[in-house]
């Protein structure tokens, strides 16, 4: 904005000084003030010639020549509304605070477009459920075995991150769902034991070069079976890559988050749940010692309606530790019976990719029975008594099938139902105090963007502008 001393005048000065503020200006009109300093109307080059050529003095004051009908915005008014008026009325818009005094001008060559506004990144990752396959994506058993074979797909249940970075070098992490702070001088301080040690990986894993503000939610608990611990790191993850001018692929954030978690905390686990929240949809994902390889199965929209229709998920309040249970099948891994299973979870993984596809929905139920009863085999952790009892439960309610999700020993259920039997299931399972809920496909994955840092209210909102006409 030009000097306020060149754009304002008061009332009591002459207009002889009016005119020598108006040529050092260069915009042909002057604000008026009163004694307070609040602007009180508009003084142009063509107003004072008016007032001369009826006979006043060029000593006279400025009050006399005063238009007091002007056009004016408040701060903070929409830079739209500012626009509208320079486009058809006015060729200067003083902009005024709550008292009235000027704070800037915007004209048609002159708009003020304020500072480069500080902002935030976010991310969302989904988290998957699978029908067949878990336990041939663990590293151990799929090079060994001639390869590991999932079907999987996101659900609208999701990681939430946000991330701001900092002027210094400081680091504060907080996590809604343990209620948790951590916080760090700086990322060699950081340390990776304690307290939110997944995410302390996953930042020494990228080890940014400023100082940040971090919060993640989720909207799962810990221990669930729907691949949560991959599902937050993504979304970190994802976070830090919208500040990268040279930015991560997809397979580059899951292939991160595989090393964050199994490499660097060294939890044992498969690969499916990083690839899964990446990609997003509906996936058949195929493991070997070369390579993995990801592929979108493109299902019509009726099918995955009617999917969602017959699937019923069932928390059954317990969690799990999926660690030790990918442990436990590690060192069974090699025995005949497992074996066997892991190798008919592999056949039944690629039926029902082709039933799925087809929109044989039952005969996917009825496989998903199969795939249960043989994962069931591949570790004695992986089930128990009570959760026999569950599923027993289930089928005896309707459940053509279903399974435990993730590595099993508690979490979710997932059951496949007839129609006229999904409300039957579902009270039979609540009057045994579990929790039913629906499910909705998520077809996209990770999803990251950036955002400005809201203003305050007071700064952000909307004033009318004046009415008053002349300048």
């Amino acid at each position: 904005m030009p000097d306020k001393s060149h754009l304002t005048i008061a009332e009591s000065d002459t207009i002889e000084q009016a005119f020598q503020r108006l040529n050092a200006n260069m915009l042909g009109i002057l604000f008026a003030r009163d004694a307070a300093g609040r602007v009180i109307g508009a003084v142009t080059d063509g107003d004072i010639r008016r007032r001369l050529l009826t006979g006043i003095s060029i000593q006279g004051e400025v009050a006399s020549c005063i238009n007091r009908n002007f056009v004016w915005a408040r701060a903070g008014a929409p830079r739209e509304q500012i626009l509208k008026l320079l486009d058809q009325r006015v060729h200067v818009v003083p902009i005024l605070d709550a008292d009235g005094r000027l704070v800037d001008v915007f004209s048609r060559d002159l708009f003020n477009l304020g500072q480069e506004s500080e902002v935030f990144a976010r991310a969302r990752s989904p988290v998957r459920i699978s029908f067949s396959g878990g336990g041939t994506d663990l590293t151990h058993y799929f090079v060994d075995n001639d390869g590991g074979s999932v079907i999987n797909a996101t659900i609208a249940m999701y990681a939430h991150a946000t991330l701001r970075r900092r002027n210094d070098n400081r680091i504060r992490i907080y996590s809604h769902d343990f209620r948790c702070t951590v916080e760090a001088e700086n990322l060699a301080s950081l340390g990776s034991e304690g307290e939110l040690a997944l995410i302390k990986s996953v930042v020494r894993l990228i080890q940014p070069a400023y100082g940040f503000d971090l919060d993640i939610s989720a909207d799962f608990p810990v221990g669930s079976g729907l691949g949560g611990s991959a599902v937050v790191s993504s979304a970190i993850i994802g976070c830090f890559n919208e500040f990268r001018s040279d930015r991560w692929d997809r397979h580059e954030i899951a292939e991160m988050a595989f090393q964050a978690e199994r490499l660097m905390l060294n939890i044992p686990g498969g690969w499916q749940d990083q690839y899964a929240t990446v990609f997003g949809g509906f996936n058949h994902m195929e493991f070997s010692s070369e390579q993995n390889t990801i592929v979108p199965l493109r299902l019509e929209p009726n099918i995955i309606a009617e999917l969602e229709e017959s699937l019923v998920l069932c928390y059954t309040g317990s969690n799990h530790d999926s660690g030790s249970i990918h442990r436990d099948q590690k060192q069974q891994h090699e025995t005949s019976d497992a074996v066997a299973a892991a190798a008919k979870q592999k056949e039944v993984t690629r039926e029902i990719r082709h039933h799925l596809l087809r929109g044989q929905l039952l005969e996917c139920g009825r496989l998903i029975d199969e795939a249960w009863h043989a994962k069931r085999r591949m570790s004695s952790l992986i089930s128990s008594s009570e959760l026999d009892a569950i599923y027993d439960l289930a089928k005896a309610n309707g459940a053509v099938g279903g399974k435990l999700l993730g590595a099993g020993g508690g979490g979710y259920f997932i059951f496949f139902v007839r129609p006229f039997h999904r409300y039957p299931l579902i009270t039979a399972l609540e009057q045994k105090g579990l929790s039913c809920s629906r499910i909705a496909f998520e077809e996209n994955g990770l999803r990251t963007w950036k955002s400005r840092i809201p203003r305050a209210p007071a700064e952000s909102a909307p004033h009318k502008t004046g009415h008053r006409e002349g300048s």
